[in-house]
């Protein structure tokens, strides 16, 4: 077998089974930063052997077993206490039956969401921990999302892994008197890895794009596990809608190309019934929250597929509930830009700008929509600065190209 092609095969089992990786091993020792530095040493040892020896049968088991070796060694390494010693002797012979099973190992990471939303874990750092864990993210795009430095948020997820190893936290799903107080941060965790890889969807074949079919797939064993919680299903079917329009979101020649403007015919119907089953599902339940609200939002956009029409009003008001609920910018700015195309492109802008400026310096969604209402009034001087600074605020190149073509484009004053 070539290198490359052993390289590719890791890629793949990076992209694919990284947070079950982590989770199989931290829930059986109970260390998570253990088994990151564990499976990260496997990885190593697969780019070594894997390019002479062929990858094998079930690479994962194969990682699974040098990874399982790594954590024994440095166990006995650090003289650990007996009874950890034994923890770990358990955890090699669970690795040991995966390795000869024809059975997949078992998926653990809804287990580590509900261990990394845990009441002892600082609650700052409980969905960046998820994200990192469990869902592979970066620590350094983690801390861009978050608002802060790559070393303070590194020392964050630091404190937070040595907490459930020194506080010996269960690995396992709570009980339903904890859902509510730990299922946020897991939706939370969820959401935020299907925008990471939403951003990137552009670049075909990347880490970034294989996450929003993690998050999805995620979404759908949290929807098995609480099938009457209805922010589950409102996640999934905000997920979905924005999924069922992955093929529209680009020309084939990578063209970005608007919601408002897409071909509406290359929409996954599929996808988007299923999404709608979830959400009309979610409102028997009488309790309203955000992802139901988004995705609701999202709903009306694909009814375009059928009436031809999007219902700004009714946008709208699902907005004016969504900023009541969640205030964050995000909700603010879309809710400014309802208003503006429900016909009152003045209140919309005057919405925008009650929006505190320090907290959108470097919002690109937030410049983007500052210019598309400057536009609408006709302040075009300022509306094209606006559409250059949200293109200076994004590293995907076609949404650059976009943002750089509508400032280009509008008339002169």
């Amino acid at each position: 077998m070539s290198e490359s092609a052993a390289h590719a095969a890791i890629e793949s089992v990076v992209r694919g089974s990284y947070g079950r990786l982590v989770a199989y091993l931290a829930a059986r020792s109970g260390d998570v930063a253990g088994a990151q530095d564990a499976l990260s040493e496997a990885f190593v040892s697969a780019l070594q052997h894997w390019p002479s020896d062929g990858v094998p049968e079930k690479p994962e088991a194969w990682l699974l077993h040098v990874a399982r070796n790594r954590t024994i060694d440095t166990a006995r390494r650090r003289q650990v206490k007996q009874a950890f010693e034994e923890t770990l002797r358990l955890a090699a012979e669970e690795a040991q039956r995966a390795e000869v099973s024809r059975e997949e190992f078992p998926d653990e990471r809804l287990k580590l969401l509900f261990v990394c939303a845990h009441p002892a874990i600082d609650v700052a750092a409980r969905t960046p921990l998820m994200l990192q864990t469990v869902l592979g993210v970066d620590a350094a795009r983690i801390a861009s999302a978050f608002l802060v430095s790559p070393t303070a948020m590194g020392q964050r997820l630091v404190r937070a892994k040595n907490k459930i190893r020194a506080a010996g936290i269960p690995f396992t799903v709570p009980e339903p008197p904890e859902w509510d107080e730990r299922v946020s941060f897991v939706l939370d965790a969820i959401y935020s890895a299907y925008t990471t890889g939403w951003d990137s969807l552009n670049e075909s074949g990347t880490t970034h794009q294989a996450l929003t079919e993690e998050a999805i797939a995620m979404g759908r064993m949290l929807v098995q596990l609480m099938p009457t919680e209805p922010e589950a299903r409102g996640l999934l079917a905000l997920m979905l809608h924005c999924e069922a329009r992955r093929e529209a979101r680009f020309t084939n020649e990578g063209v970005f190309v608007p919601l408002d403007e897409q071909d509406a015919r290359r929409w996954s119907r599929a996808m988007m019934e299923e999404a709608e089953q979830h959400l009309r599902y979610a409102s028997t339940c009488k309790r309203v929250g955000r992802y139901q609200l988004e995705a609701a939002i999202q709903s009306i956009h694909a009814d375009r597929a059928v009436s031809g029409l999007i219902d700004w009003k009714e946008i709208l008001l699902l907005y004016e509930g969504l900023v009541k609920i969640a205030p964050t910018i995000g909700s603010q700015v879309g809710r400014a830009v309802a208003m503006a195309q429900a016909g009152d492109a003045a209140s919309g802008f005057a919405a925008l700008e009650a929006v505190p400026r320090e907290r959108v310096a470097d919002y690109q969604p937030y410049w983007a929509a500052r210019g598309h209402l400057l536009h609408l009034l006709g302040r075009t001087g300022e509306a094209r600065k606006a559409f250059t600074r949200a293109a200076s605020l994004t590293d995907d190149p076609a949404l650059r190209a976009h943002l750089f073509n509508r400032s280009e484009h509008l008339p002169s004053t």
